[in-house]
């Protein structure tokens, strides 16, 4: 991927790790677009980024995907990177009495949005890069979310196809791999203990420029190496 010189559209990009890259893209001389549900806050996240532009969308609604898309076109013609960061992780039981009410939103979000705007997007002649940010409970599921594990494991599985479709028409399909992280994620203060964005950044992009397209960093770099026993034995680890 060439690291500058970009248009590139962040879903979730006011937060976490969304906003994390955002910075470091602009930093490298990238033009960004900043993607999210609260104009209040994606309003501040690009303030704090020059030349920045925010367009409040609700990713669970297709008919707003739909018009990110048309506005995209209209406005930005030019977009080169496209990244499917947007996310949300609800810890729940299947005994809970709104499981399927959360569990519906989740899938919304982490599954049918970034699989409609790769769609949506794919065919705009000046696209080259799409960035899909799963997860390393994608090799692992951590119970206590199970359906976000469900849900980035299928977006994992999605990344390695697409990136086989798109090959054909020279867009470079990257997947980034994060661990958990010190972020809102899930809820304030769960990740608290967790490495910080910054760091995850910092080894994403030195791995940008060596041109891997699967970017990890430690739970996740050891995840998508390990055997079968390994997976197992982290999975007995991390749920007891």
């Amino acid at each position: 991927m060439k690291l500058s010189g970009n248009k590139i559209l962040i879903t979730g990009g006011a937060t976490g790790i969304g906003l994390g890259m955002a910075e470091r893209f602009a930093h490298e001389g990238n033009r960004l677009i900043l993607c999210g549900r609260r104009e209040a806050v994606l309003r501040e996240a690009a303030g704090r980024i020059s030349g920045a532009e925010y367009y409040p969308c609700d990713l669970t609604r297709v008919e707003e995907r739909k018009k990110l898309r048309d506005w995209v076109g209209k406005n930005h013609p030019d977009l080169t990177v496209l990244v499917n960061n947007a996310g949300i992780q609800q810890w729940m039981g299947i005994t809970d009495n709104d499981f399927y009410v959360r569990a519906k939103e989740e899938i919304a979000i982490n599954i049918e949005a970034p699989v409609h705007l790769c769609h949506l997007f794919a065919g705009m002649p000046s696209l080259r890069t799409v960035i899909n940010v799963t997860s390393g409970l994608s090799f692992v599921p951590l119970t206590k979310v199970p359906v976000y594990s469900a849900s980035k494991a299928f977006f994992h599985s999605f990344t390695i196809s697409l990136r086989a479709q798109l090959k054909e028409r020279n867009i470079e399909v990257i997947e980034v791999i994060p661990p958990a992280l010190n972020t809102d994620l899930g809820g304030k203060g769960l990740h608290d203990s967790f490495p910080p964005v910054d760091d995850f950044v910092q080894s994403m992009f030195k791995q940008l420029a060596e041109g891997s397209t699967e970017i990890t960093f430690g739970f996740s770099q050891v995840m998508i190496q390990a055997g079968p026993d390994e997976l197992k034995k982290a999975f007995e680890r991390m749920n007891g």
